[in-house]
């Protein structure tokens, strides 16, 4: 509708039929100029399109200037948008590189990437990491330290130089560093990891307790984990506590680990060595019945057979038998009765206490007792001699076992000697590639009373029998040392 009227209009300018709109008469230096409506549009239309096209060369003359002055403009921003094309290119190429291993292609991608982008933020985490790939350390560390300069990256720079000291082995600069981290980012998962296990290696447990709580508090660890856990970094305070002769805060401390974790053998024994120190044999009898309930452990059975130390044989039977009904069926159980019956001399009980455990789960515990039950009914020399060497041979039984690394530990640790890690110690079988002759009287005292006995023909045995365990571990070793 618009064009037709516009062409109805020109068509009506340029028609000789117009008598509204005369003639326009211009005069210029004496001569006169006679227009017609049509031709005084066009020069109009002209003189607006001159004007505009003047306009826009000035503000492209201006924008010139501006760009070579410094100042953002049109100009400017493209070329800006060309470099960050290229920065980001460059930074991707970077991380692709950094994720195949190629440290020197992504450091030269680093470089390339903060020389068009310009910002230190994204493309000094990237040269870092490629320089620790590409070995160079010292280098790393340098743009690890630029990065703490800046408030925004502070955190990821004291990060990688906290990694940098733990590969190191400098635990202790480590452990400055990993406070500093936590304390930027409190919800950091991994630094929370590193330092409880720099706080624990370092046997700070009331700050492990702390960064523990920590976890939970931002949901990076379950209730009862935490509760777990932090029994047992109790526990390692109120061990390193009785070491400086402050019974009364030993306790409290030992107390409260086993009251966190009932089932940790090691809290319920330091809780009942502290009530039978005290003389409170009914509290220390209730702590050990709770914890063989769950978890029937030798050290639990030492620690009981004190309790009734000095009792009729009557009155220990009947207290055994007491901690026995807690787990009947546990072979833990069964050898706990068949010892306490070895040291009443009562050797068909102790047998028939026994059972099968012997057969079923032979270890060097039960071979020994066996054999200390065989030597008390008075078998043949060579029956007993059959028995101990088979001990010998045998697994040694259940132990400290680390879930983590598989590391077996003599006596239980909050943290794994070997990879550190905090609660992974387990009561657990394990093979064993090299028998122990050793017993110990912690694990096995009343077999050492019966297997020890005065008399000339068990004086004769033992010689014998240590002979042939003397034969056969050196045996065992030239096997070993000619496999090696």
């Amino acid at each position: 509708m618009i064009v037709m009227v516009f062409a109805w209009g020109v068509s009506y300018l340029a028609s000789d039929e117009n008598k509204i709109i005369g003639s326009t008469i211009i005069e210029i230096s004496g001569f006169e100029y006679s227009i017609s409506p049509m031709q005084l549009l066009i020069i109009l239309v002209l003189i607006i399109l001159a004007a505009w096209i003047f306009l826009r060369l000035i503000s492209l003359f201006l924008a010139i200037l501006r760009f070579i002055n410094g100042d953002e403009t049109a100009v400017s921003r493209y070329f800006d948008r060309n470099r960050e094309r290229k920065g980001f290119r460059a930074l991707s190429e970077g991380m692709m590189a950094l994720a195949s291993g190629e440290g020197s292609i992504a450091l030269s991608k680093a470089k390339r990437a903060e020389k068009y982008l310009k910002k230190p933020s994204l493309t000094n985490l990237l040269a870092a990491q490629a320089a620790e790939i590409a070995g160079e350390a010292k280098h790393a560390e340098e743009i690890y330290k630029e990065l703490i300069l800046d408030p925004t990256t502070r955190f990821v720079g004291v990060r990688g130089i906290m990694k940098k000291r733990l590969s190191e082995g400098d635990t202790d600069t480590a452990l400055k560093l990993a406070k500093k981290a936590f304390s930027l980012k409190p919800k950091h998962e991994e630094t929370q990891d590193v330092l409880i296990s720099l706080q624990t290696l370092d046997s700070d447990w009331r700050g492990a307790r702390k960064t523990l709580s920590a976890k939970l508090k931002y949901g990076n660890l379950p209730r009862d984990i935490h509760k777990r856990r932090d029994a047992v970094l109790a526990l390692s305070e109120a061990a390193e506590i009785i070491e400086t002769d402050k019974r009364i805060d030993a306790q409290v401390m030992a107390i409260e680990a086993n009251r966190l974790s009932p089932d940790l053998v090691p809290a319920a024994v330091l809780v009942a060595k502290e009530y039978l120190a005290d003389d409170k044999k009914k509290n220390a009898i209730k702590v050990i019945k709770k914890a063989w309930e769950s978890q029937p452990h030798p050290d639990l059975a030492a620690i009981y057979s004190e309790i009734y130390e000095g009792e009729s044989p009557e009155d220990r039977e009947k207290g055994f038998k007491l901690l026995a009904k807690m787990n009947p069926k546990h072979v833990e159980t069964k050898t706990m009765m068949a010892e306490m019956y070895l040291q009443a001399e009562d050797f068909p009980n102790a047998r028939r206490s026994l059972g099968d455990s012997y057969e079923i789960m032979p270890n060097v515990r039960t071979l020994t007792l066996i054999a200390a039950i065989e030597k008390g009914e008075g078998a043949d020399d060579s029956v007993i001699r059959k028995w101990l060497t088979k001990a010998l041979s045998a697994p040694r039984g259940p132990q400290w076992v680390c879930e983590n690394c598989s590391t077996a530990h003599s006596v239980w640790r909050p943290t794994c000697f070997n990879c550190n890690a905090l609660d992974t110690l387990t009561w657990m079988d394990v093979p064993e590639t090299k028998a122990e002759v050793a017993l110990g009287n912690e694990r096995a005292p009343f077999v050492l009373d019966v297997l020890n006995s005065n008399d000339g023909k068990a004086d004769q045995l033992d010689l014998d029998v240590e002979e042939d365990l003397t034969e056969f571990e050196n045996s065992k070793n030239d096997n070993d040392g000619s496999k090696s």
